[in-house]
C-alpha cells in the first residue's frame, strides 16, 4: 500500500526528481508556458502554485525560501515583482494544464502547462530578432572600417 507517499516517482531517483522540478519551475517562470509530458505537468502544477503563493508574501524570509527552491535570482525576482503583482487578487489556481495529444516517438501523453493570464511576449525571451539585409550590410561596413 502507498499510504503516506504524496508524490509520483516519475521513474527517477530523488535527486533527479528534485533537479527536474527545479529546472521545470525555472523554465515555467521564465517562459510562462512549457510543453511536457502529462505526468510531469501534474507533478509541477502544485509546486508552481506554491511558489507564486510564497512570492505574494513581502518578506526577506520568503525571498530566501524562493531562492533556495529555485536557485535562480532572475526567476526569484520575476516571481516577487511581476507574478505576485499579477495574481494579488487571485486566491490560487495560477496555472492550467492543457492536454496536447501524444508524442510521436513513444506515444506518451503530452500537455502544455501555463500561467493563467500569461504574458504572450514571455515566450520570446531568448529569441533574437531577425536582422534585415540593410542592417547586415551596415555591420559588414563597420567591420571593414574598423579593420582598415
Amino acid at each position: 500500500m502507498r499510504h503516506g507517499f504524496a508524490n509520483k516517482k516519475l521513474n527517477r531517483t530523488s535527486e533527479h526528481r528534485k533537479a527536474l522540478l527545479k529546472n521545470m519551475l525555472n523554465s515555467l517562470i521564465k517562459y510562462e508556458q512549457i510543453t511536457t509530458t502529462l505526468p510531469k505537468a501534474k507533478f509541477l502544477k502544485p509546486q508552481a502554485d506554491k511558489i507564486i503563493t510564497l512570492g505574494k508574501r513581502p518578506s526577506l524570509q520568503t525571498t530566501k525560501i524562493l531562492m533556495s527552491k529555485l536557485q535562480n535570482i532572475q526567476s526569484t525576482n520575476k516571481v516577487k515583482k511581476k507574478l505576485s503583482k499579477r495574481y494579488e487578487k487571485r486566491n490560487g489556481g495560477y496555472t492550467r494544464i492543457i492536454k496536447a495529444g501524444f508524442r510521436y516517438g513513444d506515444n506518451s501523453p503530452m500537455a502544455v502547462i501555463e500561467f493563467v493570464d500569461r504574458d504572450l511576449e514571455a515566450k520570446k525571451v531568448d529569441k533574437k530578432k531577425k536582422e534585415t539585409k540593410k542592417d547586415q550590410k551596415d555591420q559588414k561596413e563597420e567591420k571593414k572600417s574598423t579593420t582598415a
